[in-house]
């Protein structure tokens, strides 16, 4: 490009540069972090959104995960006191509460707090992980503690994102800010799939320490919560539950027996199964789900 063309483009390219520098929306301040009690990273402008209502569920109604419930409520209620608190890494099967013990334990420790003392739930997406140190950076200085929440994380093969949580979470020269703590859950317990950690094993002149940097991601989470299949038991007490606690008025015999049809008829038992069907019973007897 010769010199003519650059004097000519230049003034183009200022206004064009900003334009776009008022529409991207301004720095997030502590005082913006005290708007809402939730909210989602957003990129491309790296931004927070704050959220307007979150969706949960009670946590009285979570059945079938007492150990779960106890552990996660207790490291949460530690760390909105100020007292050191883990990472946590919820796992298992599909559908059994795991981002929703998340976001019930958020909002039953926040419960009867002062708004200075309650905690900012911020959700980053699976797909932004490798803008988390912008994130951090911002929390930090915003000061105000937040729990730092991923659903469904987990690593592919040859996606190096997992590197950047890893020395976020522990390993860092910066590590996790004292007002964060992460939250996250996945259906694998070393957040990757068991055939690449076992075709690395396989393919490695020293098989341990092949697979070592990547299983040694889920070790950075010093809470691990299992979450396994639902008996029939529980899978019922939970539907009961929803049914009693949204009013909707059916013979037990027939709760009992159209809810085990429509696990059947889904071949799995699990608290999101059952609410799928609260949802269909509710809709069909006229009842709005409060």
């Amino acid at each position: 490009m010769d010199s003519d063309t650059a004097t000519r483009l230049l003034p183009v390219l200022t206004r064009i540069a900003d334009a776009l520098e008022r529409l991207a929306p301004p720095p997030l301040t502590s005082a913006d972090m005290d708007s809402a009690e939730a909210f989602v990273w957003r990129t491309a402008p790296d931004r927070l959104d704050a959220v307007a209502a979150v969706s949960r569920t009670d946590i009285a109604l979570l059945q079938g995960i007492d150990r779960q419930r106890q552990l996660l409520l207790a490291n949460t209620t530690r760390f909105a006191d100020g007292l050191p608190a883990n990472n946590a890494l919820l796992w298992g099967a599909r559908g059994t509460g795991k981002s929703s013990l998340i976001k019930a334990v958020h909002g039953a420790v926040n419960a009867g707090r002062t708004n200075s003392a309650r905690l900012a739930l911020v959700e980053i997406h699976r797909d932004d992980i490798t803008s988390l140190p912008d994130l951090l950076r911002l929390l930090r200085a915003a000061k105000r503690r937040s729990i730092l929440f991923c659903d469904d994380l987990s690593f592919e093969n040859e996606d190096s994102a997992y590197k950047a949580l890893k020395a976020i979470l522990e390993g860092g020269i910066e590590g996790r800010p004292d007002n964060v703590v992460f939250y996250a859950t996945s259906n694998r317990r070393h957040l990757m799939r068991r055939e690449m950690i076992e075709n690395e094993r396989a393919g490695a002149i020293t098989p341990g320490e092949a697979v070592d940097e990547k299983v040694s991601l889920s070790d950075r989470f010093g809470l691990w919560l299992g979450f396994h299949p639902l008996d029939q038991d529980t899978y019922m007490a939970i539907v009961a539950a929803y049914a009693t606690h949204h009013r909707l008025e059916i013979e037990p015999e027939t709760l009992r027996r159209e809810a085990n049809e429509w696990s059947v008829t889904r071949g799995n038992r699990s608290g999101r199964v059952a609410w799928q069907y609260i949802q269909d019973l509710a809709g069909r007897l006229g009842r709005p789900l409060t």
